[in-house]
């Protein structure tokens, strides 16, 4: 993933609420051996010729942010029960000197060790080269080693022209905003996929869009008062991406009233929508692509091919709510149908300067 940071720093008050549903509540970078509550291996669909016996995950923040450290952490522990195998969780290992971890992962027994940020790619070649066990990082295509070192991407600007889609048939006033926490490239593929995805079914659809900082992921506080200035400018839909800062977005969404409504990625903040304003997310689930890893360790193929999560495979997805009229859902469903097809092409807009020319046209 391009997202360099994804702190989950909670500064305001809604950020509080955030804590209620935490899906691991220990302290620091620690490791910690986890399958559901501990390092165990599940009884059905252990293969006794499989290689991968265990299965480590490391993220730099806790697996409680609704996020992208949780979508992990819950995925790492779905494919391990699923698979029959064990699993050790190093959720909360921070940004500095990763190295130490992501070798202790290795050393523990596992035959795979998934480092969940792009900003681990270069600790995760190294220790693979040292320790001989495969470690799969993001956004680094570049990096593929066979045996060693795998690379998974994400179409999430399929998911975000689905986003567009809804937005769009559901908007009263005509007019949607986007909020950005910095300049990323999912951020931007997903921004250029909503403009797409909106102007496919209206295509005068004014769209107002912002950046909160250059990298303003934990910026709660900025986030609010980015949002409350788009929607001052008239906008009904928010579509935020933003990490931390996503929750200051959806508190602003929430304070406005008027029936604006908010749609997230990555995530699903549905258990905190206090004030039943979440649309939808751009759901991101990273199952398919670390089951396909573990499969292809098995198969002694790792590492001389990249992954990616797509509509196709299960890895993106729009959250449907009950906000989602049934004449918007189905417009969405046709849009997935045509996408998934080959019949509707979604921009690829990994550059902000791609966005803006997209806006501009």
């Amino acid at each position: 993933m391009a997202i360099k940071q994804l702190t989950t720093a909670l500064a305001i008050g809604v950020l509080a609420i955030g804590a209620v549903a935490c899906g691991s509540d220990d302290d620091g970078g620690s490791t910690s051996s986890s399958a559901g509550g501990a390092s165990t291996a599940a009884d059905n669909g252990g293969s006794s010729e499989a290689k991968v016996k265990k299965i480590a995950f490391a993220s730099p923040e806790k697996g409680n942010d609704f996020g992208w450290n949780q979508q992990g952490v819950e995925a790492a522990r779905t494919v391990a029960r699923d698979m029959g195998i064990e699993v050790e969780i190093a959720d909360g290992s921070g940004y500095d000197n990763v190295d130490p971890i992501l070798g202790q992962l290795s050393n523990n027994g596992a035959q795979l060790v998934i480092a969940h940020a792009s900003g681990y790619n270069a600790s995760a070649t190294d220790v693979a080269t040292r320790t001989g066990v495969p470690e799969l990082g993001w956004d680094n295509p570049e990096g593929l080693q066979p045996d060693l070192v795998g690379d998974a991407e994400t179409a999430s600007q399929q998911g975000s022209y689905l986003a567009g889609v809804l937005a769009a048939t559901v908007s009263r006033s005509g007019t949607l905003g986007i909020v950005t926490s910095a300049d990323d490239t999912n951020w931007n593929k997903m921004s250029g996929g909503f403009i797409a995805g909106a102007r496919s079914v209206k295509p005068d659809i004014k769209m107002l869009s912002a950046q909160i900082g250059q990298a303003a992921y934990a910026d709660a506080a900025g986030g609010k008062r980015v949002t409350q200035t788009l929607i001052a400018g008239g906008a009904d839909v928010i579509f935020g991406m933003g990490n931390g800062s996503s929750f200051g977005m959806l508190q602003a969404v929430e304070q406005a009233g008027r029936g604006v409504q908010f749609i997230d990625v990555i995530g699903d903040k549905t258990s905190i929508d206090r004030k039943d304003v979440l649309l939808s997310s751009v759901i991101w689930n990273f199952a398919p692509v670390f089951r396909q890893a573990v499969e292809d360790v098995n198969a002694g193929t790792y590492g001389t091919r990249g992954y990616e999560l797509d509509l196709a495979n299960g890895g993106i997805s729009l959250l449907r709510t009950d906000k989602a009229p049934a004449d918007a859902w189905a417009a969405v469903d046709r849009a997935r149908a045509g996408i998934e097809d080959g019949s509707i092409e979604v921009p690829l807009t990994p550059r902000k300067d791609e966005v803006e020319a997209l806006l501009d046209q």
